[in-house]
């Protein structure tokens, strides 16, 4: 048996048993992978039409630039999970900068990376399918040390992030330099990939606002999407000493079968000038029994 057989074999019952993480054409499992995310700039190694994640949505900022979802991942207590950033870039070829973006590592929040090898995305083209030509060849095989878990979720970051840019659902299909289909990191469709279910992809809580390192004077909007225990988002604000000072919730819009929007306003005119974080975390009804909550962090100043 080949390698490529033997991967395509492996993935398949990995398919089968954990719901679909490569998202084959249809909407994983749940260890945590033997690699984790990348940062290309700073170390070596280390949702379509209608997003369900909640509010993607390319909104022109100018004629030269436009805000879009970019997908990162970072470590959840289920493993590598999918982060989204609202990142600017140019608005020719947006989707192609979105995914060179996503390929860097480059995210705002430092505790977000990729799965990624580093690359430039070029032209996107798309009809019933959003055509994506590889940045090389290599692309086409599985990179040393990236574990096959990895590679299924390295093809979601690529799927979220380009159907997000584009708002459509439509499959992913990669192509090589001379314009033929072909597969990637070892992993063929023929029908192309689609996302993946949300539950086992994206981090099941994530902060859309505060953005890191945002500076915000007597009302801080905090907002995010989530999927967390009876829609229950749990939240606190923590001065530079990580101290608490502030407390609360929110209720997400619902839970369990996608992740669902939140937001809440929070009177920050009582903090003295400095540097916070702010954290938001699932509902966690086991008490400390379970894997523990999601939680998502974005530090903030207050001038």
């Amino acid at each position: 048996m080949t390698r490529r057989t033997r991967l395509a074999v492996v993935l398949t019952t990995s398919l089968l048993a954990a719901g679909g993480l490569a998202g084959c054409n249809d909407s994983g499992d749940d260890q945590s992978p033997a690699s984790g995310p990348t940062k290309h700039h700073t170390r070596a190694t280390d949702g379509g039409a209608t997003d369900d994640a909640g509010d993607d949505g390319g909104s022109d900022d100018s004629g030269d630039t436009t805000t879009v979802p970019v997908y990162f991942v970072g470590d959840t207590p289920q493993g590598t999970r999918l982060y989204r950033e609202f990142r600017k870039v140019a608005a020719d070829g947006s989707a192609g900068a979105a995914l060179s973006l996503a390929a860097s590592g480059d995210a705002l929040d430092p505790d977000y990376g990729t799965l990624l090898p580093a690359g430039t995305f070029g032209d996107i083209t798309y009809d019933e399918q959003i055509v994506v030509p590889l940045p090389d060849d290599s692309w086409t095989r599985l990179p040393d040390g990236m574990s096959e878990r990895d590679a299924l979720m390295a093809i979601q970051q690529i799927v979220y992030t380009v159907q997000g840019v584009l708002q459509r659902r439509s499959p992913v299909v990669f192509t090589d330099g001379d314009g033929n289909q072909t597969q990637i990191f070892g992993v063929a469709s023929e029908d192309g990939f689609s996302e993946a279910d949300p539950i086992r992809t994206l981090a099941l809580m994530s902060v859309t606002s505060p953005e890191t390192d945002q500076s915000v004077s007597g009302t801080l909007h905090a907002s995010g999407v989530g999927s967390s225990f009876e829609a229950n988002v749990v939240w606190r604000i923590q001065d530079a000493g990580g101290d608490t000072v502030k407390d609360g919730s929110a209720t997400a819009a619902g839970w369990m079968d996608k992740l669902y929007p939140w937001s809440t306003d929070i009177d920050v005119s009582d903090l003295d000038a400095g540097t916070y974080t702010f954290v938001a975390s699932t509902d966690d009804p086991s008490g400390g029994e379970g894997a523990g909550p999601t939680v998502d962090t974005k530090e903030f100043t207050v001038g």
